[in-house]
C-alpha cells in the first residue's frame, strides 16, 4: 500500500506549522513557555528570531508550514519507494 504524497504533505504541514503556532502563539501570553523551543527554531530557520512579537510567530509559522511540507513530502516519497 502506497501513501499519497498530496495528503501526507498537507497533513505534515499543517500538524508542524500548528503545533509551532500553538507553541509561539502561548510564548505570546505566558513569554517563558517554549522559549527553548523557539530558540533552536531561531537556529534554524533564517530570519525568524524568537523576539515573541506577533509578526515572529507569523514568520515562524509560515517557515514551519513549508518544513512541515517538505518533510511529509519527503517522507512520502521514502516510503513510497520501499512500499513498492
Amino acid at each position: 500500500m502506497k501513501l499519497s504524497l498530496r495528503s501526507l504533505t498537507i497533513t505534515a504541514a499543517v500538524l508542524w506549522g500548528g503545533s509551532f503556532l500553538v507553541v509561539s502563539g502561548a510564548n505570546l501570553l505566558w513569554p517563558p513557555y517554549g522559549a527553548a523551543f523557539l530558540e533552536i527554531m531561531s537556529s534554524l530557520y533564517p530570519g525568524y528570531e524568537a523576539a515573541g512579537t506577533p509578526g515572529s510567530v507569523i514568520v515562524g509559522t509560515l517557515y514551519a508550514i513549508f518544513d512541515g511540507a517538505i518533510g511529509g513530502a519527503f517522507f512520502a516519497w521514502i516510503y513510497n519507494c520501499f512500499a513498492g
